[in-house]
């Protein structure tokens, strides 16, 4: 597949605001409403766009208490990673998981409502995975940046 630099518009167009009819991104990108269409199936096809979702508002439903936790594994073994990141993917409340290289194994990012239910979180969930060493938290004080587009 050639990905050229019309490619990438519709890809930061989509990014922006994937809603938008074929015919709006046609008259931006100065394409058929065909071209348009036929070049998202190609980028679905090849991979570059894996799905579409909807960005919630996290103040909106209540869960504006960001925190992120980083975890030490007690083990490195095969079976210790392999349970710890199949337990830790069913938290609701964990957004992300990163495997790390560093002091800590992993980074998590973790979306609740308040303290109170960020201290329910560790205590009921989170240090009930047996193969965590420590945890350590950071709280959220404002948000910068937060974006989902990829730049090219």
């Amino acid at each position: 597949m050639i990905f050229d630099a019309t490619d990438q518009k519709l890809l930061d167009l989509l990014q922006e605001d994937s809603k938008q009819t074929n015919k709006e991104l046609a008259n931006k990108l100065d394409l058929s409403v065909t071209a348009v269409f036929e070049r998202i199936k190609k980028l679905e096809k090849a991979g570059f766009i894996e799905k579409y979702v909807a960005l919630i508002n996290k103040n909106k439903i209540g869960k504006p208490f960001v925190v992120f936790c980083h975890i030490k594994l007690l083990q490195h073994s095969h079976d210790n990673v392999v349970k710890f990141e199949r337990e830790v993917s069913h938290l609701n409340e964990v957004l992300e998981c990163y495997h790390l290289s560093g002091d800590y194994d992993y980074l998590l990012k973790v979306l609740v409502a308040d303290m109170a239910a960020f201290r329910e979180f560790m205590i009921k969930k989170l240090t009930n995975i047996n193969h965590i060493s420590s945890t350590h938290s950071m709280f959220v004080i404002s948000e910068v940046k937060h974006t989902t587009a990829i730049s090219f």
